[in-house]
C-alpha cells in the first residue's frame, strides 16, 4: 500500500519526485524517502523522514539534491515501525543499489538469515532490505540480470523501482501482485504505483503486467517477464487530467469527492443505458449466451466494496432472480468455495489491486468460473485478469475513505442487474423504462442532499461528543447502515456498529443507553412500519435517535428524534441517496473532532498486501 515513484529524464528529478509523492501520499504516510543520483560526483543523496511527505519536503528544500535519476517512496508500514531507518529507499552493503518497494516479501526472514551468513549487514527491520542485498549478491556486472536473479528468490507481493550508481542511465521496475505503471514522456520516463503520480507530466502510460519488469534507458522502456521473455508493451492514453486529482477549493479531498457523487452516478450511466432500459458495457467481455448459462453468482470484495457487493446481492436477486452470495475476499480465498463453470464470480474493488480480492478472482478462474471485475482503475490487475470488466469512470479518488466510488459501484451494480434481468426476460418493458428513468434522476436527487449539507453539519456538531453509535437499516438499506457505521469508524475513530434493525432485540440493544445514539435509515420502504417499531424500542432505552426520512413523509412526526430529510425516490434506488447523507455526517463528525479525514490513521487507500 506504499507509494512509489521513479524518474529518468532530462529534468531535475527531485522536484518531480517530491510533487509525485504528495499525490501518492494517500497510499501510505507513515514515513517517506528519496534517493537522487548526482552525475557530477557519481554519488547518491538519500534523504528520509519518519513522518509525512511534507516533513521530507522541508528537509529537501534546504538543500535540493541534483540529478536526473531518482526514486521516492511514501510508506504504509508492514514490517518494522515507521522510523527513519525503516523508511525507504533501502540499499546494499556498499550503498550502490537503491530499492523502493510496495508489498510484502513473505520469505524475507530466511533470505535475510542466509545473506547474513554470507556477510551481508542489515540495518533496518524491514522485509524490503533483503532485495538490494540479493541484487548485490548476484551482481556480476549486469544489473538487469542481477535483478532477475534476485526476484526469482522472492515470495509474496512487490512493486519495485531500482537503480544502481554503477548504471546511472538505467531505471528498473518490477511487479508481482502489486500495481506498477510506466509514464512515457518526452525524453523522460516515470515508474509509479499508479497513474495519479505521473498525470501532470504525461497521459501516455505503459501498463506493466503481472510478473513483468521494465528496463528503462535513455532510449526508452523494454518490457519482459521476470524470467527474461520479451513482452509487447500495453500502452494506454489517460482520459482525465490532474485537476481531477486536486482539491478544487474544498478543504479536504473527501469533501470534494462526496460532492462529486452526482457526477459519479452520471459518469457510470453515460453511454450505457438507453431510455428503453438496454444496458451495454464496452469492455464487458461476456456474451448474452454465456450469461444465460450462469446459475449462481458469487461476489467477493473487502471493506466498503464489500458493502457495495451486499447491496449488489439485493439488486441482482430482485431484478434477475439469480441466487447471489457475497463473501469477504479474505475468507473466500482460504476455503474450498463451491464454484464451477456455471458460476459468475464478481470482484468488486475501487483500485482493482486489492490483494485478497485479486487472489479470490484468480481462485475462481482456476476453478473455471467466469469472472467480472467492477473497478475504477483502467488496466488494473483485476481488470486485466477478468473475463469482463465494468469500469466506474469515477475519476481519481484520493481520500482514503471511499465515497464517490462506493456510489459509482452501486450504480454499476444496478446496471449489471438490469443487464442480467433483460437477457432472462425477467422485467416487463414498462418496469425497465421506469427503472431507467429512476436511475437517470438520481444525480439531481443526490445534489439535493448535498445542497442541504449544513443541516447535516449541525447534527454532526450536536452528536460529535458521543463515543458510541449504532446504525440500523432494513432490506436494501441494511448494507447502507453497515457502510454508514464504517465511514464513521474510519475517519473519526469512534466506535460504531451497523445492524439489521430487526436484530436489535437479539443482543445489540443491551448496549443502548442515553449516551449511545442510534442512526436509523427510515426512508420510505415496505418495512417502514417495522422500522418505526425498532425506533420505539431504541427510544424506550433512552438512546438518542437520528432518523433519515423521506421528504414529505410524516410517519415519524410523533417520535422524539432528530430528523434529516432526503428527496423522495423509490425504495429500490434509495441507497444511493441515503448513503450520501451518512457520508456527510461521518465527514462533519470527524472534522468537528479535528481528525485528518483524508489520511486516517493506520489506513491506506489501496490494500495491496494481506
Amino acid at each position: 500500500m506504499c507509494g512509489i515513484i521513479g524518474y529518468l529524464g532530462e529534468r531535475s528529478a527531485a522536484p518531480i519526485i517530491m510533487a509525485s509523492l504528495k499525490r501518492l501520499e494517500y497510499r501510505g504516510y507513515d514515513s517517506a524517502g528519496v534517493a537522487i543520483f548526482n552525475e557530477a560526483d557519481g554519488q547518491t543523496s538519500v534523504v528520509k523522514s519518519a513522518a509525512k511527505v511534507d516533513t521530507l519536503v522541508e528537509r529537501l528544500t534546504e538543500e535540493m539534491p541534483e540529478g536526473r535519476l531518482g526514486i521516492g517512496h511514501t510508506r504504509w508500514a508492514t514490517h518494522g515501525r515507521p522510523t527513519v531507518i525503516n523508511a525507504h529507499p533501502h540499499t546494499d552493503c556498499h550503498k550502490q543499489i537503491m530499492v523502493i518497494h510496495n508489498g510484502i516479501i513473505e520469505n524475507f526472514a530466511e533470505l535475510r538469515k542466509d545473506l547474513q551468513a554470507r556477510g551481508h549487514v542489515f540495518i533496518s527491520e524491514t522485509d524490503t532490505e533483503v532485495v538490494p542485498h540479493l541484487i548485490e549478491e548476484n551482481d556480476q556486472g549486469d544489473l538487469v540480470a542481477a535483478v532477475r536473479a534476485a526476484l526469482t528468490k522472492l515470495r509474496g507481493a512487490y512493486a519495485m523501482a531500482i537503480f544502481s550508481q554503477k548504471d546511472p542511465d538505467l531505471l528498473i521496475g518490477a511487479r508481482l501482485n502489486a500495481p506498477l505503471v510506466v509514464g512515457i514522456g518526452d525524453k523522460e520516463w516515470f515508474v509509479a504505483s499508479d497513474i495519479t503520480a505521473v498525470i501532470p507530466y504525461t497521459k501516455k502510460v505503459l501498463l506493466l503486467g503481472e510478473g513483468e519488469m521494465v528496463s528503462i534507458t535513455r532510449l526508452g522502456p523494454e518490457v519482459s517477464t521476470i524470467g527474461g521473455a520479451s513482452v509487447k508493451p500495453k500502452i494506454i492514453e489517460v482520459k482525465w487530467d490532474i485537476s481531477q486529482a486536486q482539491k478544487g477549493g474544498y478543504p479536504h479531498f473527501m469533501a470534494k469527492e462526496i460532492n462529486e457523487a452526482p457526477e459519479a452516478v452520471s459518469n457510470a450511466l453515460r453511454g450505457r443505458l438507453t431510455d428503453e432500459g438496454e444496458v451495454t458495457f464496452e469492455e464487458f467481455g461476456l456474451t448474452d449466451r454465456q450469461l444465460l448459462k450462469i446459475s449462481n453468482i458469487k461476489m467477493v470484495a473487502a471493506g466498503t466494496s464489500y458493502y457495495a457487493a451486499l447491496l449488489g446481492k439485493y439488486i441482482v436477486e430482485d431484478l434477475a432472480r439469480i441466487p447471489v452470495e457475497v463473501e469477504p475476499a479474505s475468507e473466500f480465498r482460504y476455503r474450498q468455495p463451491i464454484i464451477d463453470q456455471d458460476t459468475l464470480v464478481i470482484g468488486v474493488s475501487q483500485s482493482g489491486e486489492t490483494a485478497d480480492t485479486l487472489a479470490a478472482i484468480r481462485e475462481a478462474r482456476e476453478r473455471k468460473s467466469k469472472v467480472v471485475s467492477i473497478t475504477n482503475v483502467v488496466g488494473s490487475s483485476m481488470a486485466l485478469e477478468s473475463d469482463g470488466v465494468i469500469y466506474l469512470h469515477a475519476g481519481p479518488e484520493i481520500g482514503v475513505a471511499s465515497t464517490k466510488t462506493f456510489i459509482a459501484h452501486l450504480t454499476c451494480l444496478y446496471l449489471l442487474g438490469i443487464r442480467l434481468a433483460a437477457i432472462r426476460h425477467r422485467l416487463a418493458p414498462e418496469r425497465l423504462r421506469e427503472l431507467t428513468a429512476e436511475l437517470k434522476t438520481l444525480p439531481e436527487a443526490v445534489q439535493s442532499v448535498l445542497d442541504r449539507a449544513e443541516q447535516i453539519q449541525a447534527l454532526a456538531k450536536k452528536y460529535s461528543g458521543h463515543r458510541n453509535f449504532m446504525y440500523i437499516g432494513r432490506g436494501i438499506n441494511y448494507p447502507i447502515a453497515l457502510e454508514g457505521a464504517l465511514k464513521l469508524k474510519e475517519i473519526s475513530y469512534l466506535h460504531a456498529e451497523g445492524y439489521a434493525a430487526g436484530e436489535l432485540k437479539h443482543g445489540p440493544i443491551a448496549l443502548l443507553d442515553g449516551g449511545f445514539p442510534v442512526f436509523a435509515v427510515a426512508t420510505q420502504a415496505a418495512t417502514l412500519e417495522k422500522m418505526v417499531s425498532n425506533i420505539q424500542e431504541v427510544i424506550a432505552r433512552d438512546a438518542p435517535v437520528i432518523a433519515l426520512v423521506t421528504a414529505g413523509d410524516h410517519t415519524l412526526d410523533e417520535i422524539e428524534a432528530d430528523r434529516f430529510e432526503v428527496p423522495e425516490v423509490s425504495e429500490f434506488v434509495s441507497p444511493i441517496v441515503n448513503v450520501v447523507a451518512l457520508q456527510l455526517f461521518a465527514y462533519f463528525v470527524a472534522t468537528e473532532r479535528g481528525c485528518n479525514v483524508d489520511q486516517p490513521r493506520n489506513l491506506a487507500k489501496s490494500v495491496t498486501v494481506e
